[in-house]
């Protein structure tokens, strides 16, 4: 019997390797970043109360939550556009402002989303590369050409939790030209130490019509179940953005629980408090064991097996010792880092159960 012959796709899309997350069967689970304390008491409570009205559509243009965002980090609430997780906001920036014979440049060990979206419009990713696993703003600037449209900078960075500090991020954008849009994406915003010399982008995107800002409520708000993001951008940004998003991108549930998140700030700072704490103690016990461990501001680490002992230099088998005791970490092999684990910060338990196993791993 002879095979059906299939339509064929746009040129680009079979060389898209799908994204594939973090592994969701094991006990521990410390691959997805997810936010180590749960969601917000309140946040669980409004989404149980709309379950009676599920059959009715949101509203559209999530209008009491961009108002709930603006007033909680005093921004203007009609320059704030929300979508189904910061992903979905990544991919009708690209698609809105990049396409066929475009370039859309993100440093070396960025998300991969940025790449995937790239080549879903037919776009060229490029790659910069990083300094010391740090976007490198001469590198990134270095890029740049007339075919560049969008260039992303996740900040924090996900998976080496390295930033750039606002002076940095401001460099970045004096060099762009106008024509080129930057996006910043500040997933992992809120873990930053306050009063320090990290930057969301906020301020840029407050002066400046081609800087866009986007955000998450899968991390630290911790519900990634939900699909809920938002971004901040110039007016005629936030206009496109609504011209490309489907009419009812976002839940009312979502909804309903990013208002009472936002509002639970007692619970935002006890949540950023456990990662600071446990976070310190976590990288100092992995550092007693000899492995490298690199700097970060957000709720993961980033861990080298690299230099240690022939059979424990070998950082999948040490994810696959930890898998067989029930702890599940991200192995980095698509982002170019295969001798590395990335460790989501869980719970203060957790943290111990991933020190004691890797005791037992590297003492063979």
């Amino acid at each position: 019997m002879s095979t059906p012959i299939a339509p064929v796709p746009r040129p680009g899309i079979m060389d898209i390797a799908p994204y594939i997350g973090g592994e969701a069967a094991g006990t521990i689970r410390l691959a997805s970043n997810e936010g180590a304390l749960g969601p917000s008491p309140k946040a669980m409570e409004a989404y149980a109360r709309v379950a009676g009205s599920i059959h009715r559509y949101p509203d559209g243009g999530s209008t009491e939550l961009r108002e709930a965002l603006a007033k909680r980090f005093n921004l203007d609430a009609g320059r704030i556009v929300c979508g189904a997780g910061s992903d979905e906001l990544i991919g009708l920036l690209v698609r809105a402002y990049a396409g066929v014979g475009d370039e859309v440049l993100y440093s070396q060990h960025g998300f991969l989303m940025y790449p995937i979206a790239a080549k879903s419009v037919g776009a060229t990713p490029v790659a910069a590369p990083e300094t010391d696993l740090k976007t490198d703003v001469d590198a990134m600037l270095a890029r740049v050409t007339p075919r560049t449209k969008i260039v992303f900078v996740a900040n924090p960075n996900n998976p080496t939790g390295s930033y750039l500090t606002g002076e940095e991020l401001a460099r970045l954008h004096a060099g762009l030209p106008p024509t080129a849009l930057l996006v910043i994406d500040a997933a992992y915003a809120e873990f930053a130490p306050p009063g320090g010399d990290y930057s969301s982008g906020v301020e840029l995107v407050e002066k400046h019509a081609n800087v866009v800002m986007t955000r998450t409520f899968s991390k630290i708000f911790a519900l990634g179940s939900l699909r809920l993001g938002w971004s901040y951008s110039s007016a005629p940004v936030a206009d496109v953005l609504n011209r490309v998003r489907g009419p009812f991108n976002v839940s009312g549930a979502a909804q309903a629980a990013g208002v009472a998140a936002l509002e639970d700030g007692e619970f935002l700072e006890r949540a950023r408090t456990h990662n600071e704490g446990c976070r310190t103690w976590f990288v100092g016990e992995l550092k007693a064991l000899g492995l490298t461990v690199h700097p970060s501001i957000a709720n993961f680490v980033l861990v080298s097996f690299q230099g240690q002992k022939p059979g424990k230099d070998d950082a999948e088998a040490a994810r696959q010792f930890l898998k067989d005791r029930g702890i599940l970490v991200r192995q980095m092999n698509a982002y170019g880092l295969p001798d590395c684990l990335r460790i989501t910060i869980g719970t203060d338990e957790e943290m111990r159960s991933v020190v004691d196993a890797l005791k037992g791993f590297l003492a063979g």
